[in-house]
């Protein structure tokens, strides 16, 4: 009895306690359903966000500030240029500790300026200028595409930014899909406005601090649209994702059409959701203080060059041609603004009279999520695409440089009055380019090419190269049968000695090179050593021991001479000779200035001419390596075994046909130009090592 009775309430608590726990689980089973029902007449848009807790946050919450680099190519900090550009960077700085510059430019008082702005503020000179120091505006799009910070922003270095630029690329970066922004930018000829000490607030004259949106309020008052004429800035997301499926052309930074050409393909390309922000955000310049370099080119005639700026003439002459060669048609029709309408940011499609949320993420759910009703109030606005660029362009009547020889070998020539010479037709483009691109790395800007043909002259100007034309050159160049041994070759080496000699009457001491010839550092100051009526010139013996200066072993493809009166007379005998030869011009050099089977030759690695007393000396080969010494070109690593020797140089000789030559070079590793990109490599450059073949 006593067992039952304890066991009596225990019974009637354990049903009591499965009675309420079935009550609960019948109440949660009806809770579960109700949402579910709710869920289902939820409004689409909200729906999505919930799928997308990153569209929700906008507005709402703060994903963090994103990384953001400033890209721009100034001119020298000097004068009311300096000054104008040393507002606007400091505007950019003073927007957020999260913005950081990065200024195209190889001047020094650009490099004088970042430093004393600190280490947010720096310079990269490793792009792709012309010879007249005009950055190209591919290589500052790719250098900026590969940037490590969440946001890039290519901009004019005069265009000063407010606050509201900053919301704009906050809102833009929560998107969930990659964009690109594009924005114009407004001019004013009234700004009486400067930053503080840290640069964070504008102050009026008087001193007293100006609100940003007071000074909204008043430059929307005395600012100036010039969409079609002004300047623009893009910004995008960085990522896996390019901006176009095209290659951008070799556009001349702040010449033509570049940003127009960008957003056409952009738009064509459909990769990423692409919009005009230039009412969102407020860039703006001084107009009284406008440069015409900067206005979108609309013809240069070179009879003009008496009464302006010879550099501004040639790089505006290049832009047309780039414009005219290389610009397709703008079709902006589907071209979406960001836009604050009641203090609410929403995209609109002026074309089609439609409203987009910021929910929106991808272009199918685009129309889908369109709101009706606004249209007419946003069809007034003048984007971008109301831009024709038709009339704009003026094609040129031929493509040359206003720059005679004369004028190059002035502009270019270093302080011993040195010339860089390479000869070359347009079959050896990608190689003279990546002889360029080594010059170019190495800090060498003393070179010029002599054009073979109007093809390689065509190409070498719109590459921004110094470059002039021949006119004894031979007009059939062929442009796989060229080499050695064969009738073009023999035309066309005779053509070297010949321009040789036409610049050292000039007064200019010359190092010829070919383009085949591969650059380790910097020959010319051992070159300079050797004084004047001395011929230094590359040893073409492969033999590894005994003389390398043996009968026809001066090789004429890397060869360096002062300008005095022994070395002109005796280049007039070996034109002279080579003139009336059956065989290229490098038996001539040798039989000329070595005599013939070598009677002038003194010791193992010189000769003496007796007439004009000139001296040959003839190069270390382990210094200046040829294509045959010792089996270079064999190596499982080239450039490691040269420069175990210390080579200055390494000439790609001693192979037959072109093809075999460039592969060769490329396999090696002895390459630095990317042809599908057009840009020389350096270290930024993501494509670097792309295959030829």
């Amino acid at each position: 009895m006593k067992v039952s009775s304890l066991s009596s309430p225990f019974c009637y608590n354990k049903k009591a306690f499965q009675a309420v726990l079935w009550w609960v689980w019948l109440v949660g089973l009806l809770l579960i359903g109700v949402s579910f029902y709710a869920t289902q007449k939820l409004p689409s848009s909200l729906t999505d966000d919930i799928k997308n807790p990153k569209a929700f946050e906008i507005g709402f919450g703060d994903l963090g500030s994103p990384k953001i680099t400033i890209f721009t190519a100034p001119r020298p900090f000097t004068g009311s240029d300096g000054a104008r550009q040393s507002l606007a960077v400091k505007s950019w700085l003073g927007l957020s500790p999260d913005i950081t510059v990065v200024l195209f430019s190889q001047d020094p008082s650009v490099v004088s300026f970042a430093g004393a702005l600190g280490s947010r503020v720096s310079v990269e000179p490793n792009i792709d200028f012309t010879f007249m120091n005009t950055p190209f505006f591919h290589s500052m799009v790719a250098r900026s595409q590969a940037s490590t910070s969440d946001i890039s922003v290519l901009i004019d270095p005069e265009t000063i930014l407010l606050a509201d630029f900053i919301t704009t690329l906050n809102y833009a970066y929560k998107l969930d899909r990659d964009w690109l922004l594009v924005a114009s930018s407004r001019s004013t000829s009234y700004y009486p406005f400067h930053l503080d000490a840290d640069g964070k607030q504008w102050l009026a004259e008087d001193g007293k601090r100006i609100k940003t949106q007071k000074l909204q309020g008043i430059l929307a008052h005395i600012w100036q649209w010039k969409r079609c004429e002004g300047r623009m800035l893009m910004a995008w997301n960085n990522g896996d994702i390019p901006l176009h499926t095209g290659v951008l052309p070799p556009f001349l930074y702040g010449k033509g059409l570049h940003y127009h050409w960008v957003i056409n393909e952009a738009l064509s390309s459909d990769y990423r959701f692409v919009f005009d922000a230039s009412l969102t955000t407020s860039n703006f310049y001084l107009q009284d203080l406008d440069h015409g370099s900067h206005q979108l080119v609309e013809g240069s005639d070179i009879s003009d060059i008496g009464k302006t700026n010879w550099e501004n003439v040639g790089n505006s002459h290049l832009g047309v041609l780039y414009g005219s060669l290389y610009f397709h048609e703008a079709n902006y029709s589907n071209l979406v603004k960001f836009f604050k309408c009641d203090g609410q940011y929403v995209f609109v499609n002026t074309a089609e009279n439609i409203v987009y949320p910021l929910g929106y993420q991808k272009s199918v759910s685009l129309r889908s999520r369109k709101i009706s009703g606004f249209g007419r109030s946003f069809r007034s606005l003048n984007g971008i695409r109301d831009c024709s660029v038709k009339d704009q362009l003026k094609s040129s009547t031929s493509l040359s440089l206003p720059f005679s020889l004369e004028l190059l070998l002035s502009m270019l020539a270093d302080q011993n009055k040195t010339i860089v010479l390479a000869i070359a037709g347009y079959s050896y483009k990608d190689m003279l380019m990546s002889w360029v691109c080594r010059l170019r790395h190495l800090m060498i800007s003393n070179f010029l090419v002599c054009a073979l043909d109007q093809e390689i002259y065509d190409f070498c100007v719109l590459q921004g190269l110094p470059v002039f034309k021949d006119s004894f050159a031979p007009t059939n160049v062929s442009f796989n049968d060229c080499h050695f041994g064969t009738k073009c070759f023999q035309r066309v080496t005779k053509v070297k000695s010949r321009v040789v000699l036409q610049i050292l009457k000039l007064g200019y001491n010359v190092l010829l090179s070919d383009v085949d010839v591969y650059w380790f550092k910097n020959p010319l100051p051992l070159l300079y050593s050797y004084g004047s009526a001395v011929l230094v010139a590359q040893s073409d013996e492969y033999n590894t021991t005994g003389p390398i200066n043996l009968p026809r072993r001066l090789n004429s493809g890397f060869y360096y001479v002062h300008s005095d009166g022994s070395t002109i007379t005796a280049l007039e005998k070996v034109v002279m000779h080579a003139a009336t030869s059956n065989l290229s011009e490098q038996p001539s050099f040798y039989d000329t200035l070595c005599g013939e089977g070598g009677s002038n030759r003194v010791g193992a690695n010189r000769c003496f001419e007796p007439e004009t007393k000139l001296t040959v000396h003839f190069l270390d080969r382990n210094l200046f390596p040829n294509g045959a010494y010792q089996g270079l070109w064999e190596e499982n690593d080239v450039k490691e075994a040269c420069m175990k020797k210390g080579c200055f140089i390494l000439h790609n000789n001693w192979i037959s046909g072109r093809k075999k030559k460039l592969e060769r070079q490329v396999l090696s590793g002895l390459w630095a130009y990317d042809i599908s990109t057009r840009m020389c490599w350096q270290s930024w450059h993501k494509n670097k090592f792309k295959s030829y073949f």
